[in-house]
């Protein structure tokens, strides 16, 4: 099996972690949680790729409600560079300029189909088919497309608190879940409509929707199903 490991996740824990540490510190912290991840955590693991966010994240461009992540403090963890070289420099990391890490992982999964595992904390990536694993609960689990349907499109009423996406009022992910369970995706994309509007709904959906191949965007069911 081949991991797509989200290293924007690594970089802000492990550095965060280590702020009180020296850089050697930071760097052998990263290395030992690596290795233990592939050696012990994800036995059936024999190839990996790492992947960080590069510059002009194309959401930014969709985001009219309020900007998007933009509740983010500038505040980033003291070895944050040091360890983004590292990563890039040892582990072949990827930078993804225009993109973010998240919108690769979702690609190369969709690629690769059962033979790869995201390896990630976000749970934005729950709306991609195929295996996850979870390096805090230590859980791993397989999402089928409807249970990633609903995943999805839930966000668009409760909204992202982490990324700034705003949701519909008074709406938790219980009373979303009870509002989409068990409808098309046509009957989903009606309901957020409803509650949100359409060019909110729209708006969300660019905010929210992992990219499935290079040039890909949202597109609404009626439009089109989603690649």
């Amino acid at each position: 099996m081949h991991a797509l490991i989200d290293a924007d996740i690594l970089n802000y824990r492990i550095g965060f972690a280590t702020n009180n540490e020296s850089e050697g510190v930071a760097i052998k912290t990263m290395a030992g949680f690596l290795e233990d991840l592939l050696l012990f955590d994800l036995p059936d693991v024999w190839t990996w790729e790492l992947h960080l966010t590069g510059k002009n994240n194309f959401r930014n461009n969709y985001a009219q409600t309020v900007p998007y992540k933009g509740n983010r403090t500038s505040d980033k963890p003291i070895h944050y560079h040091v360890l983004r070289t590292y990563l890039k420099e040892e582990w072949q990391a990827t930078i993804n300029e225009g993109i973010e890490a998240d919108d690769m992982l979702a690609i190369r999964q969709t690629e690769l189909g059962d033979s790869s595992i995201i390896v990630t904390l976000d749970k934005d990536l729950d709306q991609v088919v195929g295996w996850h694993y979870n390096f805090v609960k230590k859980i791993k689990y397989y999402l089928t497309k409807p249970e990633c349907d609903l995943n999805f499109y839930k966000q668009f009423l409760t909204g992202d608190k982490v990324d700034n996406i705003i949701g519909a009022y008074g709406i938790g992910d219980k009373k979303a879940e009870k509002l989409l369970a068990d409808k098309t995706e046509t009957e989903m994309w009606s309901i957020i409509v409803e509650h949100l509007g359409e060019e909110r709904a729209i708006e969300n959906g660019h905010l929210l929707y992992m990219l499935r191949y290079n040039d890909d965007y949202f597109k609404p069911p009626e439009l089109g199903s989603k690649a």
